[in-house]
């Protein structure tokens, strides 16, 4: 399954990057530590480099797009982690709290450098934005362009108390109005992160031994489908907790199978909308990650994707939802060209009020594309 910027889903852990420290700094401001309760100048951008394998890829030599993701996390990470840290205090870990809308560009394939760049854009009192963009190299042409852009949040958890969340040290900014930008970013996300946990009640039924042969194509029970994962240590930060581009690399292999199953033609990601990480996953933990079809139009699909935790070691509690999102994908012919999606057939209430809803998305999305095309025209 080929997707674009990172096509078909995959298993496939990320090789070990480096992480590259730039001399330009974020937004314009200087890479010098700042003094210890004194607001500092944001860090200086890093840059995490690897090239692409075989077992980056799927068949048709596309990187899949939990690989790219998982390499934004991790550069992600590393800023983050490394900028909590710059002053006198506790000593902590930046975990991810929110992946904002990620757009595929262009396609990567095996044999290219993935450039993972990486910056701090804004500072709250205890989240830290990163804008990460992903640029893929032709080591033989030395030609370059852009695959990804995307907008992270993370929060600071102590290593002696993983449930304690510590004071981000505040950066300077080149403009006051790049500060108030930032806030107003801080805002919107903390109030959709709101209202998503208040669908947090929905749930994704497992079906048990699927005849699919029996089930009616193009239906929402048809193509949904289900992985289950033990978390080990190698899926896990040093506090013991999953590393979020691990679960991203998970839902998008989910979405790309109930993808493939309702169109069979080979499907690409178009996006992922905002990702929201609610509770942290422990070592031990036994995930269930769902996938559903709920919205078709002409060229497009949306699969709406939950990852529910069962924890078992320690401290034994009931299966909560740690992460959801949705995805979308569009699909291609053998010549890559845009084929027509088959239409979603909804069969009880529920199935067509999440129809409505995403069709709201997707009404939204194509308005904000259209109206930053007017404008970019305008400029």
């Amino acid at each position: 399954m080929a997707r674009r910027g990172g096509a078909c889903p995959g298993r496939g852990g990320a090789r070990p990057s480096a992480a590259v420290p730039q001399r330009r700094c974020g937004r314009g401001t200087s890479a010098a530590m700042s003094e210890p309760g004194a607001a500092g100048p944001s860090p200086a951008a890093i840059q995490v480099s690897r090239i692409m394998r075989p077992d980056d890829a799927n068949i048709a030599g596309n990187v899949h797009g939990g690989t790219i993701l998982k390499m934004i996390e991790e550069a992600g990470a590393i800023i983050s982690t490394r900028h909590c840290n710059s002053q006198a205090g506790e000593p902590c870990v930046a975990a991810l709290a929110r992946v904002e809308r990620t757009d595929f560009l262009s396609p990567m394939c095996i044999g290219e450098v993935a450039n993972v760049s990486a910056e701090i854009t804004y500072t709250s009192r205890h989240s830290v934005e990163v804008q990460v963009n992903v640029m893929s190299e032709n080591i033989l042409t030395g030609a370059k362009k852009v695959t990804n852009k995307a907008t992270l949040w993370y929060v600071p958890l102590s290593l002696k108390n993983v449930n304690k969340v510590l004071e981000v040290p505040p950066i300077q900014y080149a403009r006051k109005e790049q500060e108030d930008e930032g806030k107003k970013r801080y805002e919107e996300q903390k109030l959709d992160r709101l209202e998503t946990k208040q669908r947090n009640g929905d749930v994704i039924l497992p079906v048990i031994n699927p005849d699919r042969q029996t089930k009616e194509p193009h239906t929402v029970g048809y193509s949904q489908s289900s992985l289950i994962h033990l978390v080990g240590p190698s899926d896990c930060t040093l506090l013991g907790f999953v590393h979020g581009g691990v679960t991203m690399k998970l839902m998008d292999e989910v979405a790309g199978i109930v993808a493939a199953r309702h169109c069979k033609t080979n499907i690409v990601t178009a996006s992922v909308d905002a990702i929201n990480f609610h509770e942290k996953i422990k070592k031990g933990c036994v995930i269930t990650v769902s996938g559903r079809m709920t919205f078709t139009s002409n060229k497009s699909m949306e699969i709406e994707v939950f990852v529910d935790a069962d924890p078992f070691v320690d401290e034994p509690r009931e299966r909560y939802r740690a992460v959801s999102a949705f995805f979308t994908y569009v699909s291609l012919s053998k010549e890559g060209k845009p084929l027509p999606v088959p239409q979603l057939l909804t069969e009880t209430e529920d199935e067509k009020r999440r129809f409505e809803e995403g069709k709201g998305r997707y009404l939204q999305t194509k308005a904000k594309r259209q109206a930053q095309m007017q404008q970019a025209a305008q400029q």
